[in-house]
Order: C-alpha cells, then sequence, then structure tokens
C-alpha cells in the first residue's frame, strides 16, 4: 500500500451483521446504517475499526 493514499473499506457489522463501506482515513464517529453500533473510532487521522474487514475496495 502506498503510504498516504486512503482507501475505502468493507466491513460488517459486528451487532447485525450488515456490510457497510466506510473510509478508511475517517476523521469521526461512523455508525452502522441498519442498526447504529459504532463502526470506527477516531484516532490521530486514521480510523480505528471496530467492525471485521471484509475487503479493502481500490
Amino acid at each position: 500500500m502506498v503510504k498516504g493514499k486512503s482507501k475505502f473499506i468493507k466491513v460488517r457489522c459486528p451487532k447485525c451483521k450488515k456490510e457497510q463501506i466506510i473510509f478508511g482515513k475517517a476523521t469521526s464517529k461512523v455508525t452502522c446504517n441498519e442498526c447504529g453500533e459504532e463502526l470506527t473510532e477516531p484516532q490521530a487521522g486514521k480510523a480505528k475499526i471496530k467492525a471485521r474487514v471484509v475487503e479493502i475496495l481500490n
């Protein structure tokens, strides 16, 4: 992976198992569109992902 290049990531919610595409460097909290479970937590320019990563998209 090229340093500084951001990616979109497909994740699976740990609560309802629905899949959602998120930005890998999210600067704000991201929640599941279906159940509201927190999927990411912002950390210094890179999101801490709390959900299962299904696929990294180009």
